[in-house]
């Protein structure tokens, strides 16, 4: 560092707020922060009198661990000839007592002391008596970068005083995502990954084991709130909910422990998500405990996840199978020999190490009068000669070290920046020592420090990104019990932030032991999972993961458990009973094999097989008077037209095809007109006959044979131009309807009409000639009893007309194949209709009453 000019400002130090230091000489200085103490008392302000350091309680063995940690590496690098030669470093470490107050309290005595702590580097003969005589300004600060902090709160405030002066702050516990803006904190930088990558983490292992229903719990600071608040959307995104959020206060009465242990008892939750430190989950955890609560699925923050405190026999029955992210552990050699050598001394400076001395053993040292009245009488006497091999906590359990490592990181990261700095790499030229500077600014180092890339004895890559933070790379932990009963904190997985999308998590759920003991992963929810044909419908007013399960409507499945949404079958596709996956439609149509078919098919051949027989008997009877009497030729052309409505009928049953579909309208059409033409020519002669007085009458022999041709000629053209046009301008297609019967699955296959105007059409120009038949064969209703011919047509177009008048509403309300059968019906119906009430009654003369078929029966005149 640069040498301190007597004319720049100095600071003033108060007398008699020292605070306790455990410290070493050196050459550069590294400032430490460590929360030995987890209970801070708020300060009391009354500025009438000079405020006093408040003592810090409940001593951290695990902190005291990490800071002897820090002890540890700065002597190992002091030792490596190769590291930093001719380059001593110091330490100068500090209690924050684990909160805001209490570490800035330590900061700035840690940046302002006047020990012997060396200011700048040296050449070796000045080495003896120098020093900073008063107390230098922050921006001269003795220490050249601070380790700290382990929460978040306090270290946002020392990162934001320290930034304004670039003294580098390396934070090996500070996760909160907030000191990742640099414009706020611009010299500070740590060695634990961001919240921001364990939230992730979190995210991913809650939802892989089916956990969308949780609870959580979180603390005033600054971690607590920003880790929380980033689980929460996160977990909101993969479709979580979080049932109850529980906030531990500052300091909680009875009441406010009692009220969050009877929500944690009550929620159906039970899987709880808990950002926090040990000290600050002593008290909750303590009460339920008490109450004897388990079956509750523990998810913790690295924060408490390894905490050796929490892992005593009064919590395991509540923390049984606790899950939760650790920062990735190693076997540092010769840490554990270094730590079970820790001695108390009443020397100066050893204060910290007496503290821990006493808590460890439970005792009280001899030389420690000064705090004796601290003491109960009862308390036992400390010999300080006993043996830190035999006792188990948290101090010298040297397994796999977690924190501690990134504090000994944070070191050799930072001897790793001065060896850059001081060109250490070129020591030969200068009797193999590190270079000596005489401007040594905190700014310089600190860019130096943000460059530093080494690869250490672990084989861990060390460096900082752009943001000053690490690769995210974390252990999964699980509490488990050994074979003597003691809670053991065992790696079942890993989540690398580095690796690709759906290769960061690796867990084996074999391993794993749950809540209680279980050997099967615990089920927390709202609502049971929708099984599969089923949805989720949200209740109204409740998270989305509270819900009720709706059946999916026909013709949607859902085949999985869980589903929000039902899937909707392809076209001309269904859902089975279960509504679990898409059949095929079963093709619906009037076929042959059908009943209803078979009927139709015999009633058609017996329609056209009786036709047939009475054409027969009136080919052999055709020169009888009944029968000429009948105009032969337009009988026989109507029992022809008769045939070709009854086989017309033949085309709709079937599959459709291209074919069907233009014949079946087209045939049906021109053979009704055919027939309803030739009963208008009947009808027509037989009111020429028989309204003349006179025999032999013009009127008759104007209305000759070719009349009668030409006459059903021109009825019949205009429905074959209709049907013609129809069919090559828009044919009737083949067409699958799965609209008829959702409820069935079943597909119809119809014709579809493109243009439905031309079946209307049809229709309507057959029912005018059956009126105009009506019509005439209505006035001619009275004719001589002798000779029915008009009475007949009568009776047939009153069966015709209330035949078709029944089909409209039949057809069109008739679902798939019946509104097929409904037209067939009425084709065969008013077929049968026309040929029984006019040939039927004539056949009777015929074949029974040959004696009436006279010429003279029939009139009563005389015909020429």
């Amino acid at each position: 560092m640069r040498s301190i000019d007597s004319s720049l400002p100095q600071c003033i130090k108060l007398g008699g707020s020292e605070l306790l230091t455990l410290q070493s000489d050196g050459d550069v200085v590294i400032g430490g922060l460590f929360p030995l103490h987890y209970v801070a008392p708020e300060p009391q302000y009354s500025y009438n009198s000079k405020p006093q350091i408040a003592n810090c309680s409940g001593f951290d063995l695990r902190a005291f661990h990490w800071m002897m940690t820090m002890v540890f590496a700065v002597k190992e690098i002091n030792h490596n000839s190769s590291l930093l030669p001719g380059v001593k470093l110091g330490y100068q470490i500090m209690d924050s007592c684990d909160h805001v107050h209490g570490s800035l309290q330590a900061l700035f005595s840690l940046v302002s002391q006047s020990t012997a702590v060396k200011s700048e580097i040296k050449e070796p003969a000045e080495t003896e008596n120098s020093g900073i005589e008063s107390s230098t300004c922050l921006h001269y600060s003795p220490v050249s970068a601070v380790i700290g902090l382990a929460s978040s709160s306090p270290t946002r405030a020392v990162a934001q005083t320290l930034g304004a002066f670039n003294i580098p702050l390396v934070s090996y516990f500070a996760t909160c995502t907030c000191l990742t803006d640099k414009n706020l904190y611009p010299s500070f930088l740590r060695t634990v990954p961001s919240d921001l990558f364990q939230v992730r983490g979190l995210v991913q292992l809650v939802t892989f084991l089916g956990w969308f229903w949780v609870g959580t719990i979180g603390t005033m600071d600054d971690y607590s709130l920003y880790g929380i608040q980033a689980f929460t959307n996160q977990f909101g995104h993969q479709g979580g909910c979080v049932a109850f959020h529980l906030t531990i206060q500052t300091s909680p009465n009875v009441a406010e422990i009692q009220e969050m242990a009877d929500k944690l008892q009550s929620s159906t939750a039970r899987v709880v998500i808990v950002f926090a430190t040990e000290g600050q989950l002593h008290d909750l955890f303590s009460e339920l405990a008490q109450r004897n609560v388990t079956g509750i699925q523990w998810i913790a923050s690295e924060a408490w996840v390894t905490a050796g405190r929490l892992a005593s026999p009064k919590f395991y029955p509540l923390l049984e199978g606790t899950l939760g992210f650790s920062f990735p552990g190693v076997t540092i050699p010769g840490l554990k020999e270094f730590l079970l050598a820790l001695r108390p001394s009443p020397k100066p400076g050893m204060e910290f190490i007496n503290m821990f001395w006493e808590e460890h053993f439970g005792c009280k040292l001899e030389f420690e009068t000064g705090r004796a009245k601290e003491y109960e009488t009862k308390i036992p006497v400390c010999t300080g000669s006993e043996d830190l091999t035999y006792t188990d906590s948290s101090y010298n359990d040297l397994s796999r070290v977690t924190i501690a490592y990134n504090v000994y990181k944070a070191v050799y990261a930072i001897a790793h920046a001065l060896h850059t700095f001081l060109n250490c790499d070129s020591a030969e030229p200068n009797n193999g020592l590190c270079e000596k500077t005489s401007s040594f600014t905190t700014g310089q180092f600190l860019h130096h420090l943000k460059l530093v890339n080494f690869t250490n004895q672990f084989d861990e890559r060390v460096y900082f990104d752009s943001n000053g933070e690490p690769v995210p790379l974390y252990d999964i932990i699980n509490w488990q019990k050994d074979s003597k009963d003691k809670v053991r904190f065992i790696k079942v997985g890993s989540w690398d932030g580095s690796a690709p999308q759906g290769e960061q998590l690796q867990i084996m759920k074999n391993t794993i032991v749950w809540t209680k003991g279980q050997s099967q992963v615990p089920i927390s929810q709202c609502s049971a999972s929708c099984p599969p044909g089923s949805r989720q419908a949200t209740r109204r007013g409740e998270p989305k993961c509270c819900f009720d399960c709706l059946p999916c409507a026909d013709g949607e499945i859902s085949n999985q458990t869980g589903s929000t949404e039902c899937i909707k079958c392809p076209e001309y596709y269904w859902s089975d009973k279960e509504k679990v996956k898409c059949v095929a439609g079963e093709e619906e149509f009037l076929s042959f094999s059908d009943t209803m078919g078979i009927i139709l098919v015999v009633l058609t051949l017996l329609g056209f097989i009786l036709t047939t027989i009475i054409t027969i008997v009136f080919h052999s009877f055709r020169y009888t008077p009944i029968v000429k009497a009948n105009n032969a030729e337009i009988s026989f052309l109507l029992l022809l037209s008769l045939k070709l409505c009854f086989l017309c009928s033949l085309v709709f049953i079937g599959q459709p095809s291209w074919w069907t579909c233009r014949l079946r309208q087209a045939a049906f059409g021109i053979s009704f007109v055919l027939c309803l033409s030739c009963l208008l020519v009947k009808t027509i002669v037989v009111l020429l006959a028989f309204r003349t007085n006179v025999p032999g009458s013009r009127g008759l022999k104007l209305f000759g044979s070719s009349q009668q041709r030409i006459l059903i000629l021109c009825a019949t053209a205009p429905q074959i131009c209709l049907c013609t046009g129809w069919v090559f301008g828009a044919p009737p297609v083949p067409f699958r309807n799965s609209n008829y019967q959702p409820s069935t699955g079943k597909i119809v296959v119809e014709c579809k009409e493109p243009w439905p105007p031309g079946f209307y059409l049809l229709l309507g120009y057959i029912g005018l000639l059956a009126f105009v038949c009506l019509l005439l064969a209505f006035l001619g209703r009275k004719l001589p009893d002798t000779f029915n011919e008009a009475k007949f047509i009568t009776f047939s177009m009153l069966i015709f007309w209330a035949v078709w008048i029944s089909f409209i509403p039949a057809y069109v309300s008739s679902p798939g194949k019946f509104s097929v059968a409904v037209e067939i019906f009425a084709i065969l119906a008013s077929s049968f209709g026309l040929l029984l009430c006019i040939f039927v009654p004539k056949c009777y003369i015929i074949l029974l009453h040959p004696e009436r078929n006279v010429k003279k029966s029939l009139t009563g005149k005389y015909w020429r």
